[in-house]
């Protein structure tokens, strides 16, 4: 792929970025009140978020992958469950993983 070409690609991509965001700009705000529209919005956000997690943490490239970072959410998913503190899950997290790697899993 050229030079050219990829420039010609992020400026595409910009611009329909662009669109996307004036389009939802532009949407009627009386539309946005609708009690459905609300919640389908919050669960969109949700399931995007846990979709994302989900392939970060069991994906690499085109395989599905079982190694320290699943432990390791799920000690995060108990930390959250428990109230802790942002800080404390994500190095309650980063310790669990760390810890199964040094000791060869993952």
């Amino acid at each position: 792929m050229t030079s050219a070409t990829v420039w010609v690609v992020v400026l595409a991509a910009s611009a329909v970025c662009f669109a996307l965001k004036l389009a939802g700009h532009l949407v009627p705000e009386h539309w946005l009140a609708d009690e459905r529209v609300a919640r389908t919005a919050a669960l969109v956000t949700a399931a995007l978020l846990a979709a994302l997690v989900t392939v970060q943490t069991v994906g690499d490239g085109q395989a599905l992958v079982v190694d320290a970072r699943l432990p390791a959410l799920g000690v995060a998913a108990v930390a959250l469950a428990l109230r802790a503190p942002f800080i404390v899950v994500v190095v309650l997290a980063a310790a669990t993983a760390a810890g199964l790697r040094a000791l060869g899993w993952g």
